[in-house]
């Protein structure tokens, strides 16, 4: 019997390195939505790499000149769309905390009451929601493959998935806007884990929209045509629960840790184990 799911595992194996780039391909379907919450939408060139589609501009001198930012709570402009107004407000706080772990790499992250080199504002400009059904379909397929242990990551169902499109930009203390960008990214198969929740996918994709948009500020070019960095150990220590290294992070709550890991291997709702913003003092 075990001689069988090992070779079972094995063609599972290799059928998946042959499909891996096709599907992750075909998942990436979110458009690509202009809103109306950026100073200007001149001069963005299209980017975005196998995932990701994007529209980018940034005026390199300013941007490498900055030291300091001061990031704006993430705003939507989708209305309710039927999502619980306490999920939506989880993946636009998932959105900031991620922004500041990421840019405190280079920058120094300051308080709304400390002016800033630049200021930061992201916007939700459209929202795809998962399929519960199919999420908790998927979720148990993958728990069954490693109970039978066949050895092999179990792809998700190829139905259900949910999105993320948002803008952002960066505005100077002069007022005039230094860089900005149209981002928008699905869900897949391989990469994003199933998640019982409306909000599940969405939630997921929020840190890989952080993470490109605070390459493209740290660096003053296009974030889609160099190699993601290692994380550092302030991003990893924050990822895991513990405290931001500056102050003004602690206003978007400390990460899940190592419970939002097992919760999202498990297919749970963000909300079991996201706290979200921080209470006002």
């Amino acid at each position: 019997m075990n001689l069988k799911l090992r070779r079972l595992g094995m063609r599972l194996r290799a059928v998946l390195c042959v499909a891996l780039f096709s599907w992750l391909s075909a998942c990436t379907s979110v458009p690509l939505t202009e809103g109306t919450s950026l100073s200007s939408y001149a001069g963005m060139s299209s980017s975005g790499g196998t995932l990701t589609k994007a529209k980018l501009r940034v005026d390199a001198a300013p941007v490498l000149a900055a030291r300091t930012v001061h990031i704006v709570p993430t705003s939507t402009r989708i209305g309710s769309r039927g999502f619980d107004p306490n999920d939506l407000a989880l993946v636009t706080n998932a959105i900031d905390r991620a922004l500041c772990s990421n840019l405190s790499d280079r920058f120094q992250v300051l308080a709304p009451s400390q002016p800033a080199d630049l200021v930061i504002h992201a916007t939700v400009t459209d929202m795809v929601p998962t399929n519960r059904t199919a999420a908790a379909a998927s979720v148990v397929v993958k728990l069954g493959g490693s109970v039978a242990g066949l050895g092999v990551p179990i792809p998700r169902l190829p139905i259900g998935f949910g999105g993320l499109a948002i803008e952002a930009e960066a505005v100077g203390r002069d007022g005039s806007q230094k860089a900005s960008m149209l981002w928008s990214r699905g869900a897949n198969m391989i990469t994003t884990k199933a998640r019982v929740s409306a909000v599940g996918d969405a939630y997921s994709i929020s840190s890989a929209f952080a993470a490109d948009f605070s390459r493209m500020l740290a660096k003053g070019q296009d974030p889609f045509k160099e190699m993601p960095t290692i994380p550092s150990v302030q991003r990893l220590r924050a990822s895991l629960g513990g405290n931001p290294k500056y102050d003004a992070c602690k206003a978007f709550g400390t990460a899940p840790g190592i419970p939002g890991i097992v919760a999202a291997r498990f297919g749970l709702p963000p909300g079991w184990t996201d706290k979200g913003a921080a209470a006002s003092p």
